[in-house]
């Protein structure tokens, strides 16, 4: 450990860290570009000075380690020169296109100067023009030569962390520009973040370049349900004004750190998934007209069964902890159900080595544990064929669609054979379309829950946004069916079902429920 003084306040920090490590920890804030926490030290930008010893000479904090007794000034007269100088450098060739950039607002080039910039700069307006003004350099990000001020992050990154090596500097000097290598295009599974992590306008997102200013948004944390990775994101959607965009609440996601899931980033397949959470969505009861009818008409055809067995569920991962939970209590406990099903290999999908992974669900883990089945034992196919076979009176899914899983010939022999089908979910599909009932859903996103990932670590989802149409969570969906069936739940939220769930639960046990709030996560303490 290295004893330290940062601003006149003695510090205790670990021996090997960056100066910029130690001043994040102490909570000062330092200005930044080059550095990122996720990538490789460049120590190009310079601005990172701070002032080091009883003789003043600043240093770059992103690249010095830190040394028993060192006297460390971020506010001094020579770190706030040393820094309104490179800014004075950063903008001497850049264009000025605040009013019309896209990353006004977010750019850390406007902040900085605001906080520390140079406000009589000696510079003449005979700025250094670049090739290419903004162009199109793969599927996802537009590229701004005249906006890049060679931070090189996004080099870094694709070198890096993608290692797909699709960006580089070119040219010397004041002619240096960011490029993609000649051929190629930047088209990888994970490019998205590059406009995350660029500080000024240079990359922007294609699909939400234009579409809103960043200061119309309201921001919430969350959890990506497209794999049972479970990465950390914000869900950012418009909120000072009405919707301008009718049909599209949320305007993007972006990832949130959490170092042991997803670090800094996502993969673009969870990044663009956002539009499901207004698109495609079931809106309306069929046929009931009010929550209270389809309710009765749903305990009407369940009490109608002539036996246990003659009826079976499909449960499903993309569903919460919480929610499984009372299916289980409802279904299998209550009534008495023994074919419970959850899982299909064939939803399985691409996986890499490093953040997607091939199960396509964010709660399979979860669901595992709550009904005390491997993904193997809760196979969907069982079922489905004995429906096909005429076995089933009744077949009630959550969420699933028979014919994007299995095809729309086992479809139509399943409702050729099952006298009633109800269909709980959020999207139309195949499935809800042949249903006699239909239970309109919220998504994640309207909702509050949690998740367990592949690693077993349970996290916590927020409500972002209300339900759209008469679509309600399904836990108060099922704790309205369950009392319909004379089984009293006296939940008024979703954390009050959780807390039944850790009570007879042995994975959810463990669980520090001080820490739902401030970070949005749950954590076994195992």
């Amino acid at each position: 450990m290295a004893n330290i003084s940062i601003d006149g306040k003695p510090y205790t920090v670990k021996d090997g860290i960056t100066l910029i490590q130690a001043i994040d920890e102490a909570n000062i804030p330092l200005p930044r570009y080059c550095y990122h926490p996720g990538l490789s030290i460049a120590g190009n930008c310079r601005i990172c000075q701070v002032e080091v010893g009883k003789i003043p000479r600043t240093v770059i904090a992103c690249n010095t380690l830190v040394a028993e007794g060192m006297v460390i000034s971020t506010q001094s007269q020579k770190a706030k020169e040393s820094q309104q100088v490179v800014l004075e450098f950063l903008l001497a060739n850049h264009p000025l296109d605040c009013p019309v950039c896209d990353q006004a607002g977010e750019c850390k080039l406007q902040d900085y100067y605001m906080e520390y910039g140079l406000y009589d700069p000696k510079f003449n307006e005979q700025k250094v023009k670049k090739t290419k003004k903004a162009f199109s350099i793969g599927p996802t990000i537009m590229l701004d030569q005249e906006r890049c001020i060679l931070c090189s992050r996004c080099v870094r990154f694709t070198d890096e962390v993608t290692k797909t090596h699709e960006f580089g500097i070119f040219n010397r000097g004041d002619h240096a520009q960011v490029d993609v290598a000649p051929g190629m295009q930047l088209d990888n599974k994970y490019s998205g973040n590059v406009a995350d992590i660029c500080p000024v306008g240079a990359l922007t997102d294609k699909d939400f370049r234009f579409k809103l200013r960043v200061w119309y948004l309201g921001r919430e944390e969350s959890v990506c349900p497209g794999c049972s990775r479970g990465c950390n994101t914000t869900v950012e959607y418009e909120k000072s004004r009405p919707y301008r965009l009718k049909d599209e609440r949320v305007m993007r996601l972006k990832p949130r750190e959490n170092l042991n899931v997803n670090k800094w980033w996502m993969c673009d397949e969870g990044r663009y998934a956002y539009k499901a959470i207004d698109q495609g969505r079931i809106l309306n009861l069929s046929p009931e007209s009010t929550w209270a009818k389809a309710i009765e008409k749903t305990v009407t055809y369940i009490k109608e069964a002539k036996a246990k067995t003659s009826w079976a569920l499909l449960a499903s991962g993309q569903y919460t902890n919480e929610e499984l939970y009372l299916i289980k209590k409802i279904f299998k406990d209550k009534l008495g159900w023994s074919q419970i099903a959850f899982y299909s290999s064939k939803q399985e999908g691409y996986e890499d080595n490093f953040l997607i992974k091939k199960d396509k669900n964010p709660n399979t883990t979860g669901a595992g544990h709550i009904f005390g089945m491997t993904p193997a034992q809760a196979e969907l196919t069982p079922i489905i064929e004995k429906a096909k076979s005429g076995g089933l009176e009744g077949l009630f899914i959550f969420g699933h669609d028979i014919e994007r899983i299995f095809g729309a010939e086992t479809l139509k022999e399943v409702r050729k054979k099952v006298k009633t089908l109800i269909y709980e979910g959020a999207h139309e599909n195949s499935t809800s379309r042949a249903a006699d009932i239909v239970l309109p859903a919220a998504v994640y996103a309207e909702k509050e829950g949690t998740f367990t990932n592949f690693e077993g670590r349970v996290q916590r989802l927020k409500k972002v946004l209300e339900p759209l149409g008469a679509s309600r969570p399904t836990w108060t969906t099922l704790a309205e069916l369950g009392r319909a069936l004379g089984m009293p739940h006296p939940y008024k939220k979703a954390e009050d079902v959780l807390a039944d769930l850790a009570k007879e639960n042995e994975a959810f046990r463990d669980m520090n429920f001080k820490k739902i709030g401030s970070k949005g996560l749950v954590w076994n303490k195992k």
